[in-house]
C-alpha cells in the first residue's frame, strides 16, 4: 500500500501545499501567499523540518508518516477500553483499514488529518483518566496543527473542565501569535483564508466537500434551504451530544460518544468536510465494540461504511465529481447511528463517576 500511495501521479499533494507556504516563509515571504495553504500560523513552525527535506524523500516520507499516525491513533483508541494491541479487534480493524478508502486518502495526500486522528484517542485517554488539563494540552496541539479538533471544546465545557478548556484555545492561540510575529504579512489569514473557507472550496476540491451546505446544492436544493437544514442538523447533533453526556453510564463510552457526535454535527455543516476526516471520531468509536449497547453494536454503524469499502461497486458515484454524494451518505448514516445511541438510556457498563474531574480508570492493557 505504502509503495502505490508514493508511485501515484501526485503522492502528498496536501502535504505538498503546506510544505511549499513553509518554504515560501523559510525564504522571507508570506506562506499566505499560496492560496492553497489554509492552515493557522502555527502550523507553519511545525511544518519546518518537513520543508528542510529533500523532495524525493518527502514524496516516501510524507504517506509513510500519514499511515504510521492513523495507527497510532488505533493504538491509543484501544487503550482507552481497555484493549490488547493483539487482540482480535485491533489486527482486524488495522488490516480492514488497508480496504477502507478514508485511509487510502489521508496516506495517499498525506493530509494533516492523521494528526487529529492520532491526537483525539490521546486527548480522550487522559480525559478518561481524570487528566482533563492534559486533555486540553493535547487538544490544543492537534488544532494548532490543524484546527479539526476545534469542535472538541464543548466536550470541555460539557465536563465543566475549565482549565482543560483554556488550553484548548490557549496553546493554539499562543503558538499561532508566536508564528505571526515571525512572518510577513500575516493578516493575510484574516484577509484572504478566512473569506475563502467561509465561501467553500474552489473548483480544485469542491467536487470533494461532502459537507451537506456543499453537496444539498448540486442536488438542486436552493442555498436558502440547505444552509438552514444543514445548520439545524447540526444543532440536533449538539443536543444530542449534550444529551449523551447527561445520560452517564460507562464514563469511557460517554466520551467516546459524545465527542464523536460533536465532530459528526460539525461534519454535516462545515466547509470543508472532506472523506478522511471520517477516521478522527471513527477510530474510538471502534474501540468500543467490545462495550455493550456502543454504536458499533448496530448493523447501521457498519452499513454506513459499506460506500467506502472498494469492493462494493457504486456505478453512478465512482466519478470523481460525484463521490462527495457517498461520502456525505457516510457521514449522515454515522451520525444517525451515534445520534440513535445517544438517545437510548444508558443501562451498560460501569456506573457513571460522579463528575467529570473524577472519571478515572486503569487501562487493562499490559
Amino acid at each position: 500500500m505504502v509503495h502505490r500511495a508514493t508511485t501515484v501521479v501526485r503522492p502528498g499533494l496536501d502535504n505538498t501545499f503546506v510544505v511549499a507556504a513553509t518554504r515560501t516563509f523559510l525564504d522571507g515571504g508570506s506562506p499566505y501567499a499560496d492560496p492553497r495553504f489554509l492552515y493557522l500560523p502555527s502550523a507553519v513552525l511545525a511544518a519546518v523540518p518537513e520543508a528542510l527535506l529533500d523532495d524525493r524523500l518527502l514524496r516516501v516520507a510524507a504517506p509513510c508518516i500519514a499511515g504510521a499516525l492513523v495507527l497510532t491513533g488505533w493504538l491509543l483508541a484501544l487503550r482507552i477500553f481497555g484493549v490488547s494491541a493483539n487482540s482480535r479487534l485491533a489486527v482486524l480493524v488495522a488490516g480492514g483499514l488497508a480496504y477502507f478508502m478514508p485511509f487510502w486518502s489521508v496516506v495517499v495526500l498525506a493530509n494533516w488529518t492523521a494528526s487529529s486522528v492520532a491526537l483525539m484517542p490521546l486527548a480522550l485517554l487522559c480525559a478518561a483518566r481524570g487528566r482533563w488539563t492534559a486533555a486540553g494540552l493535547v487538544t490544543g496541539l492537534a488544532v494548532a496543527l490543524k484546527p479539526m479538533l476545534a469542535p472538541l471544546l464543548l466536550l470541555f465545557l460539557f465536563a465543566r473542565a475549565w482549565r482543560g478548556a483554556a488550553a484548548v484555545v490557549l496553546v493554539p492561540l499562543a503558538a499561532s501569535a508566536t508564528a505571526a510575529l515571525a512572518m510577513p504579512r500575516p493578516g493575510l489569514f484574516f484577509t484572504r483564508v478566512l473569506p475563502f473557507l467561509l465561501r467553500g472550496q474552489d473548483d480544485l476540491a469542491r467536487p470533494y466537500d461532502a459537507s451537506l451546505v456543499t453537496v444539498l446544492p448540486r442536488l438542486s436544493v436552493t442555498a436558502w434551504i440547505a444552509t438552514p437544514a444543514a445548520l439545524a442538523l447540526a444543532g440536533a447533533g449538539l443536543l444530542l451530544a449534550w444529551r449523551r453526556w447527561q445520560g452517564g453510564g460507562d464514563p469511557r463510552l460517554r466520551l467516546v460518544e459524545t465527542s464523536a457526535m460533536l465532530m459528526l454535527a460539525a461534519f454535516l455543516v462545515s466547509r470543508p468536510a472532506f472523506l478522511h476526516y471520517a477516521l478522527v471520531p471513527l477510530l474510538p468509536l471502534l474501540a468500543s465494540a467490545g462495550v455493550p449497547g456502543s454504536a458499533p453494536r448496530s448493523p447501521w454503524f457498519w452499513i454506513a461504511l459499506l460506500p467506502q469499502v472498494p469492493a462494493f461497486a457504486w456505478p453512478l458515484l465512482e466519478a470523481p465529481e460525484r463521490r462527495a454524494f457517498k461520502d456525505a451518505a457516510m457521514f449522515c448514516l454515522l451520525a444517525v447511528a451515534v445520534g440513535a445511541r445517544c438517545l437510548r438510556p444508558a443501562g451498560t457498563g460501569r456506573p457513571e463517576a460522579p463528575a467529570a474531574h473524577r472519571v478515572s480508570f486503569r487501562s487493562r492493557t499490559p
